[in-house]
């Protein structure tokens, strides 16, 4: 017999607000203790699916799962570290958590990795906070309230002290995506630099002129969600937890995100975050700056 779960509860939009500042300092904690690890000295070990993960993925995860617990107790977390103890479906809210996003950029010595954090609610990514730890960066997006970028320099593991999305301390700036571009001007497209694949390649070579920036890790979403890039597109697997956070901050920006074919990736169309899938798998996904390009 299964065991009967309480139900959790549900994070509403005014809830998500007041937990984003001790969210982030969680990211630039997080981060703070990634760019502490010596790359050079460091264990790297491999998982069952041949990804590697480091002392620096771990104690990211640390920091981030003790965080949350000290929080938000009564909101169950998915971490990729620690997927092995989750027990989907999720219904209400959850967090989830890729503690060190771009791994092998961090083992190959580039500054192109983060720390993502999401909050689902109802099967959707409602806030997301992504941290790029060596490039002094974050972006976060509460969906309806509108997405920031914050230039975190040496401020790791302090008090960030800003009151509301938006406000123009510490460096925050407002961002929004930019729309889609003229005829006969290129679109910028944000692809991976470690995980190319056939079916991403056509969809870009469909779209004549389009430059390609390669980027590592979560990095692409802020990109597009900041108007840098105008698309993003994945056409092969990956998980839930490389999605979710970018997912919120690009929706939040002004984008949409979608799959091959147009249809939302959100509650009741395509899918549902946290809902079961196997392994957390989201076959593919494509971030639009500008809604209306989704064709």
């Amino acid at each position: 017999m299964n065991e009967a779960r309480s139900p959790v509860p549900l994070i509403d939009r005014d809830t998500a607000a007041a937990l984003i500042e001790p969210l982030t300092e969680l990211v630039v904690r997080a981060g703070a203790a990634i760019l502490a690890v010596n790359r050079g000295a460091m264990r790297i070990d491999g998982k069952a699916d041949g990804s590697p993960v480091t002392e620096a993925d771990l104690a990211a995860d640390r920091i981030i799962g003790e965080g949350l617990a000290r929080l938000v107790p009564a909101i169950p977390a998915i971490s990729e570290e620690r997927v092995d103890l989750a027990k989907p479906p999720y219904d209400g809210s959850f967090f989830l958590i890729d503690p060190l996003d771009g791994t092998k950029e961090f083992v190959a010595g580039r500054g192109e990795f983060t720390v993502n954090l999401a909050l689902v609610s109802n099967g959707v990514p409602l806030l997301g906070i992504i941290g790029a730890p060596a490039l002094g960066l974050i972006w976060r997006g509460l969906v309806g309230r509108g997405a920031e970028r914050l230039a975190i320099g040496d401020r790791a593991g302090a008090d960030l002290g800003a009151k509301d999305l938006g406000a123009k301390d510490l460096g925050a700036k407002p961002i929004h995506t930019r729309p889609l571009p003229q005829p006969g001007a290129p679109w910028i497209v944000a692809v991976s630099r470690s995980h190319g694949d056939a079916r991403t390649e056509a969809f870009i070579d469909g779209r004549p002129g389009a430059v390609r920036q390669m980027l590592g890790s979560a990095v692409k979403f802020g990109r597009v969600a900041e108007g840098a890039a105008d698309i993003y597109p994945r056409l092969a697997p990956t998980c839930e937890w490389d999605i979710a956070a970018g997912h919120a901050i690009v929706t939040a920006a002004g984008g949409r995100i979608t799959d091959a074919h147009g249809a939302d990736l959100k509650f009741g169309q395509g899918l549902q975050f946290g809902k079961g899938r196997d392994d957390f798998i989201v076959p593919e996904f494509i971030a639009w700056g500008d809604p209306s390009a989704v064709r």
